[in-house]
């Protein structure tokens, strides 16, 4: 070896240029070296599929902050009772069509806390309406962690505790209006919300239970279980949807109770829904059922409905999340859309589409507009779901 490098130093200083430098790194050599990764690499190298997912929807800003609307929404409908001023079924004859009223915290300059005026009205004879104006000189604060109706909280336990409640009993607190009977608007929408969101989930749930059984059987087996599903969903998918939402409304008893029109309306939204998510579950397990890992489980002597929910319904369950959290607003547009017409569910359980009923009437709404704002918290919960299932969606894309 010495001669060697003797030999090389002498012909680098025969061409008439210096020996450069042998790089020696001081440190030991360690062969496993090459697989330490920093902390921040590490974390994404060994996340779980639902951690990656997680760390990418963090990045979609608005599917987050929709996220997080309809968790408070949600959240909500788990006391409304507390959070409504009023019983929905309360009524103040004295005070129909009030318009909402406008909620102050300064009196002649004096901060006071919110408050409320008193109202006086009259009628107005030539349009045939009440006019209400407020009092300015009679402020009326609001109350906080209050007193107020009585409820039975979910059907279950006696409470009398809100929020927020009316100044006194002789000044309503009116903050979104009040109805032809008196009822205001704000307690029978945060009612409302209980019903129209609660028949989205439950929908969805009938929805996904038929479609992930169908579309897992035609996708699995294949042959004539396939042609004869697929059969079955052409035909369900080519009657149009209102009119065969109106038949099946029509069926049901008018004798029932309210409660049991709720469930029935469920049941029918979730059957006329299945058929595209069965579709999208064939069409996955036709291709997953070739894979090393299903043939695998197979040759084990594990059974059909085993390798289905056990192995293949993993492999694409991030879809089928994406794929809930834009079915559920389709639910609720079709309860809207029925309680509208007068089919879907009658009072007195009160949901957002029977609040719009009470507005069929153009005279009404060119009256009383305030009437129309039950179809305000519609649009924001349909818009918040389809943010929040395109950030899902882009979310459990593994080639984003």
């Amino acid at each position: 070896m010495t001669d060697i490098g003797q030999q090389s130093g002498s012909n680098g200083n025969s061409r008439g240029g210096s020996l450069l430098p042998h790089f020696v790194n001081p440190r030991p050599f360690d062969p496993y070296d090459v697989e330490k990764v920093n902390p921040a690499l590490e974390k994404i190298y060994m996340a779980s599929q639902w951690r990656m997912m997680w760390l990418r929807f963090r990045r979609h800003r608005v599917a987050v902050f929709c996220g997080i609307v309809l968790l408070a929404m949600y959240a909500a409908i788990l006391c409304v009772e507390f959070l409504a001023p009023y019983n929905q079924h309360s009524r103040n004859v004295d005070y129909i069509y009030t318009p909402p009223q406008d909620v102050h915290f300064f009196h002649e300059g004096s901060f006071i806390g919110p408050f409320v005026y008193g109202l006086d009205y009259r009628l107005d004879m030539e349009n045939l309406e009440r006019v209400y104006t407020e009092r300015t000189d009679d402020p009326r604060p609001i109350r906080f962690f209050c007193a107020g109706d009585s409820y039975k909280f979910w059907n279950l336990i006696e409470g009398n505790l809100h929020l927020v409640c009316p100044p006194d009993s002789e000044t309503p607190l009116f903050l979104l209006g009040s109805d032809r009977l008196g009822r205001d608007m704000l307690s029978r929408i945060l009612y409302g919300m209980r019903i129209s969101l609660t028949i989205g989930l439950i929908g969805v749930a009938v929805s996904f239970a038929l479609g992930i059984v169908f579309g897992g059987l035609a996708g699995y087996y294949g042959g004539w279980i396939d042609d004869l599903l697929q059969r079955t969903i052409e035909v369900l998918r080519s009657i149009p949807h209102l009119p065969l939402w109106l038949a099946l409304a029509a069926i049901l008893p008018v004798d029932w109770s309210p409660m049991l029109v709720f469930f029935g309306i469920t049941i029918i939204l979730g059957l006329i829904d299945w058929t595209g998510l069965a579709r999208a579950v064939r069409s996955r397990l036709l291709s997953l059922r070739e894979e090393d890992f299903c043939v695998a489980a197979q040759l084990m002597g594990a059974k059909p409905g085993r390798i289905i929910f056990r192995h293949l319904m993993p492999s694409f369950m991030s879809h089928l999340i994406a794929s809930a959290t834009l079915a559920i607003p389709g639910m609720i547009l079709g309860e809207t859309a029925l309680s509208f017409l007068g089919l879907g569910i009658r009072p007195p359980i009160t949901s957002w589409g029977v609040l719009l009923n009470e507005a069929q009437n153009i005279n009404v709404v060119a009256l009383y507009p305030w009437l129309m704002l039950p179809i305000l918290p519609v649009i924001v919960v349909v818009l918040a779901f389809n943010f929040l299932g395109d950030g899902l969606r882009d979310a459990a894309d593994p080639y984003r």
